[in-house]
């Protein structure tokens, strides 16, 4: 379904998504930079290096990616019809918007047939999945891949450990007051009901609630067992190269 709106209308709406995101995601864009560092270091021989976000949503990331590395191609996966529209809106010229439902099906096809990724990251988004379909998708990404490449997954990922993913909690807290996320503003929930109100977005707001993405889920799975997924599914080389309390960016590299 396809629904176009202005960019000056989507970048608004962005610029608002961006502010609620950092509520909840600690430290959001110093792990946008983490990522981009990860992928200009993993790409750094590539003359036209493809990069894939998977989750994108409106395309933040993925946009950011674009231009610290213009001469990347940047592909942004997701099946939510609205964020989807406001993405190709705002950031159409630099990113290339995929239509697909992560894990199920042919969501790959457009990847694979672009060709070897170099790169395929995510943010605050593969939580979404249960683990036996993220363990698929993690297996998928690594077939996707050239030798070399780099899968990046940045999100919650508590501690195993109850006392220490108390004290992680903490030091989200401490960093949301400091920095005023946790502020009164806008959340998700209101910039959702937002959406619902306005009259911009014709019938994607319908559109969505069919496909059924209203409903939020979280897979509970710590870093740990991110870890163990990312090693089954036949990257040798897996850790954390950021993190701040609960806030984890994990790096996956295929020999």
């Amino acid at each position: 379904m396809e629904h176009r709106l202005n960019a000056r209308t989507a970048a608004r709406w962005i610029s608002r998504w961006d502010a609620q995101q950092q509520v909840y995601a600690t430290a959001r864009e110093e792990r946008f930079e983490v990522i981009t560092d990860v992928v200009r270091h993993a790409v750094r021989d590539a003359d036209r290096p493809l990069v894939a976000d998977l989750g994108c949503g409106p395309g933040s990331l993925a946009a950011r990616i674009a231009t610290a590395l213009p001469h990347a191609r940047v592909l942004a996966v997701d099946h939510d019809p609205l964020l989807l529209a406001l993405g190709d809106a705002c950031h159409g010229d630099a990113v290339t918007f995929v239509d697909a439902r992560i894990g199920t099906g042919a969501w790959d096809e457009r990847l694979a047939a672009q060709g070897p990724l170099d790169a395929v990251v995510s943010t605050t988004a593969l939580h979404y999945l249960p683990p036996d379909v993220l363990s698929s998708v993690y297996e998928r990404v690594h077939d996707l891949l050239r030798d070399g490449g780099v899968l990046v997954n940045a999100d919650h990922l508590y501690q195993d450990d109850g006392p220490v993913r108390e004290l992680a909690a903490a030091v989200a807290r401490g960093h949301g007051r400091r920095s005023g996320g946790t502020a009164a503003g806008e959340d998700w929930y209101g910039w959702w009901a937002a959406v619902e109100a306005c009259a911009d977005f014709g019938e994607l707001p319908a559109e969505r609630r069919r496909r059924g993405l209203d409903l939020g889920s979280d897979n509970g799975l710590s870093a740990r067992e991110h870890m163990e997924l990312m090693r089954k599914a036949g990257f040798p080389s897996v850790g954390t190269v950021w993190q701040y309390g609960h806030s984890c960016v994990l790096a996956a590299v295929r020999d």
